[in-house]
């Protein structure tokens, strides 16, 4: 007895821990984005976005006039009774007293610092990197030699808005068609339904990416190219077959007495579907509307082909590459334009989350 409920302590330790692992795997590096949005450019290109928390370094508390001291750096030099020579002083030498004797700059202009180990953070943090992405704001740099330079901004608020006019309408057009198709499949008798029903499941392992040259040359027909339809049609017919067959499984798990009462009291296939079906169906519509929206949100290549590399209509996605691009060494600018982009999926996804799992489990117990 005590064997067997030591084996459940065992395993639900291990897979306690497990789920630690890989939640602390998933969250340090958003964390790390995070802090890094908030962090200048010199910050974030001479230390880790984790030295926010305390840690023990080196500061200096004053300087030594190598010139005024009379030290040769071309022998060996004493220093407030420490001895070195110029490789070992410009490498850092601790004194007895438990500070450090480093040379800064070469050997013809430089200083030595006297240094002390102390508790200290970085917590330098600053709004102008969101400023710069969001509003295309310039701002001026001024580097540690103490010269300024303007870095020009980049606004990503037209492309904010424009995924937003693409993901939204890309998420509920195949919401509702799928809706339909399913409650027909799931109560409906009609000749072909079955050999339908299996072509839609077959269509889910199709990939998409054999149906792009196709669909674009019947666009270029339709003169749909570059424009929100084309993107809206290709995000609807690419996620009806799942849309179809996950709201199948809960649809089909309704009970049946609810729909047989609807019907003998003279309600339509319509109106059993608006008025029962629908809200019924709440945990699966907000489990697909999750797939779908982080989906279209986060999709690089439909859009690049049927929206093309027009800049009136360049999405999220399209200027994050941009920017990376032509500014790959600018890690502010980076790390504040990957998190605006993380912002609206992470409110859907975690809105809509109590729904997920229900979702998720549809139609897979009977009984």
């Amino acid at each position: 007895m005590k064997s067997g409920k030591r084996q459940k302590q065992v395993a639900s330790l291990v897979v306690n821990g497990t789920l630690l692992l890989l939640v602390l795997i998933w969250t340090v590096p958003t964390l790390g984005i995070f802090v890094s949005s908030f962090r200048n450019r010199n910050d974030i290109s001479s230390s880790g976005w984790w030295k926010i928390f305390p840690y023990r370094d080196w500061l200096p508390v004053r300087e030594i006039d190598t010139k005024a001291a009379g030290l040769d750096p071309n022998g060996v030099m004493e220093v407030e009774g420490t001895s070195g020579t110029f490789e070992e002083f410009r490498a850092g030498i601790e004194t007895p007293d438990g500070k450090r004797l480093t040379w800064i700059g070469n050997k013809r202009l430089g200083k030595i610092e006297v240094q002390e180990l102390v508790w200290t953070a970085t917590w330098n943090f600053t709004m102008d990197n969101y400023e710069q992405v969001l509003g295309g704001q310039d701002f001026t740099f001024t580097k540690p030699d103490g010269s300024e330079y303007i870095v020009p901004g980049d606004n990503m608020t037209g492309a904010f808005l424009n995924s937003l006019s693409v993901a939204v309408p890309s998420t509920v057009i195949p919401i509702l068609i799928a809706a339909f198709a399913a409650y027909a499949f799931a109560w409906m008798k009609f000749p072909g339904r079955r050999e339908m029903f299996i072509l839609i499941v077959a269509l889910l392992v199709v990939p998409l990416q054999i149906a792009l040259v196709p669909i674009l040359r019947d666009y270029k027909a339709l003169n749909l190219n570059g424009t929100f339809l084309a993107i809206w049609l290709a995000h609807t017919g690419f996620g009806l077959a799942l849309a179809t067959y996950l709201l199948y499984n809960y649809i089909s798990s309704l009970p049946r007495d609810i729909l047989e009462s609807a019907f003998i009291d003279g309600a339509s296939h319509f109106t059993v579907f608006t008025r029962l079906i629908l809200p019924l169906s709440v945990p699966a519509l907000a489990s697909f509307a999750i797939f779908q929206f982080l989906w279209v949100w986060n999709d690089y290549l439909v859009a690049l082909i049927f929206l093309g590399g027009n800049p009136e209509f360049e999405l999220v996605t399209q200027r994050m590459a941009a920017i990376a691009g032509a500014r790959g060494q600018d890690w502010h600018l980076l790390t504040a334009g990957a998190f605006v982009s993380m912002i609206l999926p992470l409110l859907v996804f975690f809105s809509l989350q109590r729904y997920f799992v229900r979702g998720l489990l549809a139609g897979s117990v009977k009984g």
